[in-house]
């Protein structure tokens, strides 16, 4: 490319993108790169059954880009490890019903993208300041203000759907136009529902990008290819489920309550649990037209009634948050009556666990962010049977959570067990219903903890039952904070793993 073309100036005007940067990470074209990637249908090729060390005892950079991995995560918790792994699949739940989405999905219904959304951006392609891709990541991560009116907020939008707006300088105009038009798309959409006073403030561009992509094209996984297509990321992303129906979670505490929703669940904001339940019990649904045909045979056919929206500041995410006052003794998926439903898994995501070398759960909230992706009909049974998954690694969570009052390693890891036993299914009719219960080591074999952790390691406890602990050092922390898993210390942590394996 003519380094000319690189200049800033040239992207202010930019007609076209015949000169769109591409990703700076070089792709080799080895022969065991090519046999380490994926097909035209996107399948995977290969399977690492020898890792290769090199003189130092680390993982040699052949078996690195050789390895696959399977990354079960949530939103913000998962995004600060990212970076450590090449070749990974990144599963993320759909049932978030906080900050911008739950506008998104009160007036429009449909699952929560704002994870989805988070990851995408988190993972375009290290681009020079002032070039396209460059210029996309801003505008896809741009919020609108929190501490604006509503005027104010619907304002600045307009210049934005309108192309009038400087988010929009340096991007060239087939990606502009292409962008735009779903972003027209979204607030016609909007528009078609007045009457619920849909509210831009606090709203995420790329929010509304992936809400109008999947709107017109029927689909969030099309969505998200659309979004990696656009920001040339390599991105491999699936969400949980494959629906285009609103994906409610509830979790049931050990003193007989029951609280509804992520947001209740782990943030609660504006009212009582008690009063949305009874709320959801009440109500037939909404009457939202905007319900897309789905996954309607495990009742997600129904629109929940939704909170106005849920806005958050960053002051307000660093709050501390009383935990519950009872533990959770399950989380499941309900319908618009509250009843239990077993939803089936997107199937790309058990192809993945049949076809990963390395699952990785990775930190984050437990009953919120990660225990969404497993408490899911054959999740279980087939990370236990995987011939494939050579390591099933947690990465610890360094200090406890509103959901998690008072956890040892030892509760996480049981957390994990119970949830991926649990039977999510109808038991058939007949003779021979024999379920099996799979020992904890079927799901875990490694679990990773930072120095320094404020969550109680009791290591012969843990190592009973069948899990390997690997203790490292972290990123350095102020005094009486607990160490944070960055991508340096994942990498290291599961090439530790790794290296222990021939």
């Amino acid at each position: 490319m003519n380094r000319d073309l690189l200049a800033p100036e040239v992207y202010v005007e930019s007609p076209s993108s015949s000169v769109f940067d591409l990703s700076v990470q070089p792709v080799s074209q080895t022969p065991d790169t090519v046999h380490s990637g994926r097909n035209g249908s996107g399948d995977r090729l290969y399977s690492a059954t020898h890792i290769e060390h090199d003189t130092t005892g680390h993982i040699s950079s052949r078996s690195r880009s050789s390895i696959s991995y399977l990354i079960v995560s949530g939103g913000t918790g998962g995004n600060s490890i990212c970076a450590a792994f090449d070749n990974a699949c990144y599963v993320l739940p759909v049932s978030d019903d906080g900050g911008s989405s739950s506008e998104i999905i009160r007036v429009l219904g449909g699952p929560s993208i704002g994870d989805i959304r988070s990851r995408l951006v988190r993972l375009i392609p290290p681009a020079p300041p002032s070039s396209p891709l460059d210029a996309i990541r801003k505008l896809m991560s741009y919020r609108l203000p929190v501490d604006v009116t509503e005027r104010e907020a619907r304002d600045e939008w307009r210049d934005i759907v309108e192309g009038t707006s400087s988010l929009w300088s340096g991007i060239p105009n087939d990606r502009k136009e292409t962008i735009r038009g779903f972003l027209v798309y979204f607030e016609a959409e909007v528009l078609k529902r007045a009457h619920k006073r849909f509210s831009f403030i606090n709203g995420s561009i790329g929010n509304y990008f992936l809400a109008g992509a999947m709107g017109f094209l029927r689909s969030l996984p099309s969505a998200i290819f659309l979004f990696s297509s656009i920001t040339n990321s390599q991105a491999n992303i699936l969400p949980v489920i494959v629906t285009n129906h609103t994906v409610t979670i509830a979790a049931e505490l050990e003193n007989g309550s029951k609280l509804v929703g992520q947001c209740e669940i782990s943030h609660p904001v504006g009212h009582s649990t008690s009063e949305s339940f009874e709320q959801m019990q009440n109500s037939g649904g909404d009457d939202d037209d905007s319900s897309l045909d789905g996954i309607s045979e495990d009742g997600m056919g129904e629109v929940l009634p939704q909170r106005q929206n849920v806005k958050f500041s960053q002051q307000e995410k660093d709050t501390i948050i009383p935990p519950l006052t009872s533990r959770i003794s399950k989380l499941h998926y309900i319908n618009t009556y509250g009843s239990e439903i077993h939803p089936a898994p997107n199937p790309e995501y058990l192809r993945n666990i049949s076809a990963s070398n390395v699952l990785v759960y990775a930190c984050g909230s437990l009953w919120t962010s990660i225990i969404p992706c497993l408490a899911l009909r054959g999740v279980g049974p087939a990370i236990a049977r995987s011939n494939s998954l050579r390591v099933k690694i947690l990465l610890l969570n360094s200090e406890n959570d509103r959901e998690t009052p008072g956890y040892t390693a030892v509760d996480y890891i049981q957390a994990f067990a119970s949830t991926l036993n649990a039977q999510y299914q109808k038991p058939p009719f007949g003779l021979g219903n024999a379920n099996t219960t799979y020992p904890v080591s079927a799901f875990i074999t490694h679990m990773v903890y930072l120095e320094g952790t404020h969550v109680d390691v009791d290591v012969n406890a843990v190592t009973a039952l069948g899990v390997k602990c690997i203790k490292i050092s972290g990123p350095g922390n102020s005094p009486g904070k607990p160490p944070r898993f960055d991508a340096k210390a994942a990498r290291k942590g599961v090439e530790l793993v790794l290296s222990q394996l021939n």
